[in-house]
């Protein structure tokens, strides 16, 4: 009776090792968004580049740091295994960082390459143990991801704040190092309390839990589904990446304010933090009246509220932004948006690739989702390298435009996502 007692216990409670992979994703990314908080400005104030060199280095590097997890996830599927390659990408990235803060041209472009590589073997892999920590529990799974997903956003509203302190007093290579510090704690962390995801590093034996019952058919619509996915995914990022791009210099040359233009950044990982549980709650509330939008629908929405924000945005030019500045109120609730939307697309997508993946190739997959995050990136550095060449609100309904121009043939492949996920679940 205690035996049973205790497996009902663990089946509705979260693994212990959802919270090591929390605090270490913590810190993984306050290192992450500490640097991007201030490149931008780093490549325009300190190395001269105009916006638009500025843009295709920005846009390469975030290519880089979310295509590599392609190659990071079939590394740990067929080598390294899921632990040994966080490990080894969180000493890259923290070498990375270290590189960084010489302040050469040389050096720049060295540290961004070390970044990309180790960004590509740990962000998967610690997305994939989520998934892996839920296979006796799978109706927590998207809570669990939701959990995790707080980790990532206070790390994002964290990093801007200490790392403009840190600029304003003592410049730009401190400033970089400092995210050394946090990729340092990230190791620590994970190392430290490794054991408690033993069972989720471990690989699992397909021929007994009869996953190899897949047939070839069912594989395909897997994938196809989940590049369905992947471009919804991929259009979304290359609004949300604006955050550290064209919105770092609308504050810095737009806003009526004093704060310094990387704390705009915090609003948005904030947002996410204080917005979260009401939208849970939301759904819930929702699911008990059979309302509940689905998965794919809810990442559509989040495309949409990006596309208003960024309408709020083009109206706040065409009243004086696109000579003046404006209030801050405007970037300020145009982060917000963007925070709901990510809300309702992030988490639920990271999720969904767990579920829907064929077993075998579920690090290449979430290696998949992290490349349409790469893909979106790229795009955002295209894409803002116009900033200088139009006025602001044209290039805000331009970025209108992008979203909903690639939102309505997307939404047509709602009716297939829902019927994979309906295969998968049974």
């Amino acid at each position: 009776m205690s035996d049973v007692g205790n497996r009902t216990t663990r089946a509705s409670s979260h693994p212990p090792g959802l919270y090591v992979l929390f605090f270490t994703e913590l810190w993984e990314r306050y290192s992450f968004y500490s640097m991007m908080a201030i490149l931008i400005l780093y490549m325009n104030e300190s190395l001269h580049f105009n916006v638009a060199r500025a843009g295709r280095v920005y846009g390469l590097y975030q290519a880089g740091v979310y295509l590599m997890p392609v190659a990071g996830g079939l590394i740990a599927d067929r080598w390294l295994g899921f632990a040994r390659a966080i490990i080894v990408g969180g000493v890259l990235m923290m070498l990375g960082h270290l590189v960084l803060g010489v302040e050469t041209l040389p050096f720049f472009y060295s540290g961004l390459v070390l970044l990309a590589c180790g960004s590509g073997l740990l962000k998967p892999n610690v997305s994939t143990l989520v998934g892996n920590l839920y296979r006796d529990r799978p109706e927590l799974r998207d809570q669990g991801f939701n959990i995790y997903y707080m980790g990532v956003n206070i790390g994002a509203f964290v990093s801007p704040l200490t790392v403009a302190w840190l600029r304003a007093h003592y410049g730009w290579s401190v400033a970089f190092m400092s995210a050394a510090v946090a990729m340092l704690f990230s190791l620590i962390t994970f190392i430290s309390f490794k054991r408690y995801l033993a069972d989720a590093d471990a690989k699992t034996d397909d021929s007994k839990n009869g996953v190899n019952a897949l047939s070839r058919s069912e594989v395909q619509s897997r994938v196809i589904t989940l590049l369905a996915i992947f471009g919804i995914s991929f259009v979304f990022w290359i609004a949300f990446y604006q955050i550290f791009f064209t919105f770092t210099l609308w504050a810095r040359d737009s806003t009526a304010t004093s704060w310094s233009p990387e704390t705009f950044q915090t609003f948005e990982p904030l947002g996410v933090i204080l917005l979260s549980p009401m939208l849970v709650v939301l759904w819930a509330w929702l699911q008990r009246r059979n309302a509940e939008p689905s998965t794919p629908v809810k990442m559509l929405l989040g495309v949409v509220l990006v596309a208003v924000a960024f309408a709020a945005l083009g109206y706040a030019g065409t009243i004086g932004g696109d000579t003046g500045r404006v209030s801050p109120l405007w970037l300020i609730s145009a982060n917000i948006l963007i925070a709901i939307g990510e809300i309702a697309l992030s988490p639920m997508g990271m999720s969904l690739v767990n579920r829907l993946s064929p077993p075998t190739l579920r690090g290449v997959m979430m290696g998949g989702w992290f490349a349409s995050l790469g893909l979106g990136g790229y795009m955002s550095g295209s894409v803002g390298g116009y900033w200088d060449t139009m006025p602001h609100s044209r290039f805000f309904f331009m970025v209108v435009a992008i979203l909903i121009g690639a939102a309505i043939p997307l939404s047509l492949l709602i009716p297939q996502i829902k019927r994979t996920m309906v295969r998968a679940e049974a």
